[in-house]
């Protein structure tokens, strides 16, 4: 089963700013929680974002099992919008669409994932379980880094 995850941030900068921060992959570390020991493995000399673009890192997202990642940037919508799509990893469907939308407040940042999980009915009963909460985990936590880096009063 498809399942889709949705977050939204508003951030106080402007797009150059947030498009910068979110199209680096070099940052995904400092927005993902401690406990995950996510690792970019792929050395980025360019950090300029583009369609085709490979990336791999090491996660370890339950009971500290280390796995490889690796996703492609499969669209990329200058300073709007990037996806990237797991090409190995945990899930059976990984899409993460990335939309950056400018305001009067600076932008809102847009995350729409939709993902399965392998295994049928037994990745049902671990979604429910555990993987739900552990990507509102994730998200929560990026929140709170964003709230941080971003909208410091």
């Amino acid at each position: 089963m498809i399942h889709q995850f949705e977050r939204q941030q508003q951030l106080n900068c402007d797009l150059e700013t947030a498009w910068k921060f979110f199209s680096s992959a070099n940052n995904l570390s400092e927005i993902t929680p401690k406990d995950m020991n996510f690792v970019v493995r792929t050395k980025l000399s360019d950090d300029e974002i583009y369609e085709g673009m490979l990336i791999d890192y090491y996660v370890s997202p339950l009971f500290g099992i280390k796995l490889n990642w690796q996703t492609e940037i499969t669209q990329v919508k200058n300073q709007s919008s990037f996806t990237d799509f797991q090409r190995k990893g945990p899930f059976k469907l990984w899409n993460h669409f990335h939309e950056f939308i400018p305001n009067d407040s600076g932008v809102l940042m847009k995350d729409t994932i939709s993902y399965e999980l392998p295994f049928g009915f037994l990745g049902e009963i671990a979604h429910s379980i555990m993987i739900k909460q552990k990507l509102e985990h994730i998200f929560d936590y990026r929140f709170k880094i964003l709230e941080e880096t971003f909208n410091k009063n």
